[in-house]
This record gives C-alpha cells, sequence and structure tokens, in this order.
C-alpha cells in the first residue's frame, strides 16, 4: 500500500525508514521531507505543506495510510480534512490535539477531569500577570500559550526572570506565539522540584497501547543549566 508520512525532521525520516520495513507498504512519501529522505531510493518526498492541497494529493494518489508527526499539521486539522474525504490517517483532531496546541487548554482539561497538576493561572493581561508573579514569589514557570516549536516555557529562578517572560510573550509577542483564539497569553504556573518523564501511550478511544518511557533534556547546557531548547 502507499503510505504518506507528513514532517519534515528527523522523526519522520524515522518513521518513514521503520513504516518502509513493513511487507504491506510498497511505496513512501514524505511530505515534506528532508535532506535525508531525500537521498532515500525508499522514500519520495512531497513537497506541500497546505493541509487542503495535500489532501487533495493523497486522494488523487490513493494513500492508503497517512502518519502525522509534527504538532502543527494535527493543530491545523489535518486529521479531520483527511478522515473528511474518506482517508485514513493516523493522529488525533483538531480538537483533541488543543491538548498539545494550547497550554491553557490543556491545563483547564486537567483541572476539570481531576487530573492532578501544577496550580497555574492563565493571563491575556500583563498587568495581572506581573501581579500575580509578585504575589507567588520565584522560582515559578512561565509558558506561552500555544505552539512555540519547544521554547515556549521559561522557567524562572527569580521574579526579575518571571516578569522578563511576561514582557518577551505578552507585550512584544517575540515569539510570535497566538492561542488558538487569536492574541497572545500565557500559563503562570508553580515551579515542581523533580525528575521529569514522559509515558507514552496511543489509544483509540476505548484500548490503551503503553510504548517506551522517555525522558526530555531541555535546558541547552549540562546540569540542567541554561534556557530551555526545542
Amino acid at each position: 500500500m502507499k503510505v504518506l508520512v507528513i514532517g519534515g525532521g528527523g522523526r519522520e525520516h524515522a518513521l518513514a525508514w521503520k513504516l518502509s520495513q513493513s511487507p504491506k507498504t510498497h511505496k513512501i512519501y514524505v511530505a515534506p521531507g528532508n535532506g535525508g529522505s531525500a537521498k532515500d531510493p525508499r522514500f519520495e518526498n512531497v513537497n506541500i505543506t497546505d493541509v487542503t492541497a495535500l489532501c487533495a494529493w493523497a486522494v488523487a494518489e490513493k494513500v492508503a495510510l497517512t502518519v502525522v508527526g509534527p504538532e502543527v499539521p494535527l493543530a491545523a486539522g489535518v486529521v479531520d480534512e483527511f478522515r473528511k474525504h474518506g482517508l485514513r490517517i493516523f493522529g488525533p483532531t483538531q480538537a483533541a490535539a488543543q491538548l498539545e496546541s494550547s497550554k491553557a487548554f490543556s491545563k483547564a482539561f486537567m483541572k476539570r477531569h481531576g487530573i492532578p497538576t501544577a496550580e497555574y493561572e492563565t493571563f491575556s493581561d500583563p498587568v495581572l500577570a506581573h501581579a500575580y508573579i509578585e504575589q507567588k514569589g520565584a522560582p515559578i514557570v512561565v509558558k506561552a500559550d500555544g505552539l512555540a516549536a519547544g521554547k515556549g516555557v521559561v522557567v524562572a529562578m527569580t521574579a526579575a526572570e518571571a516578569h522578563e517572560a511576561v514582557d518577551f510573550m505578552l507585550v512584544d509577542n517575540t515569539l510570535g506565539v497566538s492561542h488558538n483564539a487569536g492574541g497572545a497569553r500565557v500559563v503562570i504556573e508553580e515551579f515542581l522540584q523533580g525528575e521529569e518523564a514522559s509515558f507514552i501511550v496511543m489509544v483509540d478511544g476505548k484500548n490503551v497501547l503503553p510504548l517506551a518511557t522517555s525522558q526530555d533534556h531541555k535546558r541547552l547546557q549540562t546540569g540542567d543549566l541554561g534556557p530551555n531548547t526545542g
């Protein structure tokens, strides 16, 4: 069958590599792909990133399965669009993808369903955000609400760092990040000390399939020092 992998990073190259090992696949497309996938004779890069155009291409090519890597096309509704046209695609819908694309949505979801999470407040007004930092003190965590390529979180060890992060994200919006309804917004939450871990599972609404656990090492420098990286 024909398989399409959406994305242009190393992750998508790895997904395409693994999918190519299945005897069920005879053609692997990667959209848009990268230099690595371009050099691999098993894959064909497709230079389309627009969701509507990519869906039309997949229909025309009779793609049997699509696997989505990055969060940006998921947030843009690629799964919804493909399903609307009868295409089989692996990934969350636009509504479900808000758990990744909006930190405010994710925090509200956890609070609503009684899932333990750090104490937090959400702000669009920088004056109120600064006042909250003064009230809570440091260390404290400031997060841009929206997709920021992994660079939208500041773990502020001082109040001055936290205030600077608010100005960076809300006043200047230097990151250029907008939440789902438009405009800049931040989530400010309590600092939790401990070991970070990611537990990765696949779900279909009824069943849960646990995969490997992992751990991010996001700080720029050795010893968990420096700013977070993407």
